[in-house]
């Protein structure tokens, strides 16, 4: 039997993009300048196909049928329910970081599964805008998870919430049980409780003040160790992630 090389083997396109207001299957969508954009960029032909998704759970498969320079439609082919959300819903409290630091920190959470990201300035955050810079720093930022989304598979987007102190973003996770990773904690990974739901503090390039660690501890939250190394900002969120995931999600 001849055997076929699997440079000569035609796959489907993976190109996936987050787009609002899909139609039903068997209609066909102007995409917006965001996903022509993206097209583009992939230098995809009409008749290629695209996954589509809105956020809200499930994904289409679609095909090009025009491409123009400015412009793009795809045929609504099919909908299929997939999901790719872990077993336990996270939510990040996530000091803020200058720059870039913080962009890793939300595209690297979304990747690994978490359920939404509440920017805090803390106490020793660097970080210091108006209301309205602040603003716009949380559009940049839901759409790092967006992005992540499109990459990873996931097809339900992560809010990230306006950013807040300490006490109001706790107040948004009251009634979550939580965990906060410390080198001076006094459990393993393996005793973090199972649970669908989890909250988690991971603090900014200067780390958590003391009497902020003590205001998560003060909440019965667990304290757990992540080692004996200091962690850099944008490193915690996905070491924390990673071993909740592990130790009860759905990495382990």
């Amino acid at each position: 039997m001849a055997r076929t090389s699997p440079s000569t083997i035609a796959t489907e396109p993976t190109t996936r993009l987050h787009v609002a207001g899909i139609p039903p299957v068997g209609e066909v969508i102007d995409l917006p300048d965001t996903a022509v954009r993206h097209i583009q960029a992939r230098r995809l032909r009409r008749s290629d196909g695209l996954v589509l998704f809105d956020g809200t759970g499930g994904e289409y498969t679609a095909r090009l049928e025009t491409l123009e320079k400015r412009r793009a439609r795809a045929r609504i082919e099919s909908f299929s329910p997939r999901e790719a959300e872990p077993p336990v819903a996270v939510t990040l409290l996530q000091g803020i970081s200058k720059g870039e630091r913080m962009d890793y920190s939300v595209q690297k959470a979304t990747e690994l599964g978490v359920a939404r990201i509440i920017p805090v300035i803390s106490e020793r955050c660097v970080v210091r805008l108006d209301a309205e810079r602040w603003a716009k720093k949380q559009r940049h930022w839901q759409a790092v998870a967006v992005a992540a989304c499109e990459q990873c598979g996931r097809n339900r987007i992560p809010p990230v919430t306006a950013p807040c102190s300490l006490d109001e973003a706790l107040t948004q996770a009251d009634g979550l049980p939580g965990v906060i990773f410390d080198t001076e904690g006094d459990q393993a990974a393996h005793d973090i409780k199972p649970t669908a739901e989890l909250a988690t503090l991971i603090g900014p390039e200067g780390g958590l003040a003391p009497d902020e660690i003590q205001s998560v501890a003060d909440l019965g939250w667990q304290g757990i160790r992540l080692g004996p190394r200091i962690l850099r900002s944008d490193t915690a969120p996905v070491a924390a992630l990673a071993v909740i995931q592990t130790v009860i999600g759905d990495l382990g």
